[in-house]
Formats: structure tokens, C-alpha cells, sequence
């Protein structure tokens, strides 16, 4: 058997062959902040979406019977009553609790107190929460009053809870705290479509898309 005659890599002064230096080991593709960036919105997309699922899913029915409040005109009853109370409260300076308790006992008002308003002859007071409007009309001299009471329905109130109307603070704060999660599942979506190389461009056109049809819509036909 022959020699091998392919020459080995030798030191510079001739002791012995030189050791490979070993590969470097590939770089990722992605940097870490990309990579965790991604991972970020990943987590807050799905959790967001999930912890907000039924305000989300509330605003998004309540937007159509909004926009269709014709449908449910019928819902809406309104009833005429009558009554008296103690018209000392009325005389001198108007003891507003005892007359705004009273109406509440005496007919099982619902809503928060809108509005009282008193004059020579006469006070009124009305009552509104969602969907609800009750407004009473009372005597000063001699304590009658008459009652005016409307209930609109169920739709009306689910409208009125998307607009916060008549709804008070706590729910104001609802509403508050789920447009800033739909805010963040929003941006969320949009940073993780950008990381999806298959599916980033049509994505993208896809949202342009939307946004355009929306504003050709607004600026074309709304008036």
C-alpha cells in the first residue's frame, strides 16, 4: 500500500499538524428582543382576547340593536299614576330624601335621582337609569302628585349600557377598562402578524384594506 502523499498542515517551525479551530455556532436569525417581543404579544393576545371575551362580545351585539333600535319600539311601556304625600315635606325648604324615598317605596321607582327641581308652585323630580325614565310631578300645597314611569325594554337597556348612558361611574370605568383592551389586543395582533413572513403581507393589505373601505364608506356616504 502506498504512502499517503497528501501533506498534513504543519506548524510554522515544523512540529506537528495544527488543530482545526472549531466552527462558530450558527447566529439566530431573530435577535433576543425580537424573539421576546413576539412572545410578549403572543401572551397578551390570547390572554387579553380571553379576559375580555364577554365585554367584548357585549359591544359588539349591542352596536347592531343600537344601530337597529326600530326593531324593538314595542318594548317600550310607559304607565300614568297618581298619589299624595305628606306636603309638609314641600313647604318652607323641600326635604328632597324623605320625597325621593317616598316615590321609590311608594311605586318601587328604579334609576338614580337626575334631576330634582322645585319652584313656587311645584317640585318635580325624575328618575333615570338604562333603559328607564320616571319623572313626578307634585304640589306644593297639598302633596299630590302625578307619576309618569317608561320602561323601554331590554334592547334599550343593553343600548344604553354600550353608550354609558344613565349607567353611573362603575359601569363609565367598564367602559373604560375595555376600550384599553381592545386597544391592547389590537396592537398585539398587529405586532405578531409582523413576524409571520408568510402571512405579513396579506395581512398587512388586509388592514389597509379595512381602513380604506371604512373611510370610503364614511366620506362617500355618510352625511
Amino acid at each position: 500500500m502506498r504512502p499517503s502523499t497528501t501533506a498534513k498542515p504543519r506548524g510554522e517551525f515544523g512540529e506537528g499538524p495544527q488543530p482545526v479551530p472549531p466552527r462558530a455556532a450558527p447566529q439566530p436569525r431573530n435577535p433576543a428582543w425580537k424573539r421576546k417581543l413576539a412572545a410578549w404579544s403572543r401572551w397578551l393576545h390570547i390572554y387579553l382576547s380571553m379576559a375580555s371575551f364577554a365585554i367584548l362580545f357585549f359591544f359588539a351585539v349591542t352596536g347592531l340593536t343600537l344601530n337597529h333600535q326600530q326593531w324593538f319600539a314595542k318594548q317600550q311601556k310607559t304607565v300614568q299614576l297618581k298619589g299624595s304625600m305628606n306636603s309638609g315635606w314641600l313647604r318652607g325648604e323641600v326635604a328632597k330624601l324623605e320625597v325621593v324615598e317616598y316615590l321609590r317605596a311608594q311605586h318601587k321607582l328604579s334609576g338614580a335621582v337626575n334631576e330634582f327641581r322645585i319652584d313656587d308652585a311645584q317640585a318635580s323630580v325624575s328618575f333615570k337609569g338604562p333603559g328607564y325614565e320616571a319623572t313626578a310631578f307634585v304640589d306644593r300645597q297639598t302633596g299630590a302628585y302625578d307619576l309618569t314611569e317608561t320602561k323601554m325594554g331590554l334592547a334599550a337597556i343593553l343600548n344604553d349600557l354600550h353608550k354609558g348612558r344613565d349607567s353611573g361611574k362603575a359601569w363609565s370605568w367598564l367602559i373604560d377598562l375595555s376600550a384599553v383592551f381592545m386597544t391592547f389586543v389590537s396592537i398585539s395582533g398587529i405586532v405578531l402578524i409582523l413576524f409571520l413572513q408568510k402571512r405579513r403581507f396579506s395581512g398587512i393589505v388586509a388592514m389597509a384594506v379595512g381602513a380604506a373601505l371604512c373611510y370610503a364608506v364614511y366620506l362617500v356616504w355618510a352625511p
